[in-house]
């Protein structure tokens, strides 16, 4: 499996942590920072946990691409 740019900030590379969604040019995996932001955490301290690696628009990035898998997810789902 080649590496796959998921978008501007995410990938998913083979080589790098197992193929798992991580933040491009890190080893910060995208499921960890979601976990921080669905705990309500400030973007500036998630951030800071991560050493300035990440910004706020690699989280926002993060959060769009979850909120559309929902999404897309969702539409297997009747409400009968």
């Amino acid at each position: 499996m080649a590496k796959r740019i998921i978008s501007r900030y995410i990938v998913a590379d083979p080589k790098v942590c197992h193929g798992k969604l991580t933040f491009k040019g890190t080893r910060i995996f995208v499921d960890d920072v979601l976990e921080m932001v669905a705990q309500g955490l400030a973007w500036d301290y998630i951030i800071e946990q991560w050493h300035g690696l990440i910004t706020k628009n690699a989280i926002k990035d993060a959060v769009i691409l979850s909120k559309e898998s929902l999404a897309k997810e969702s539409q297997n789902f009747s409400t009968a």
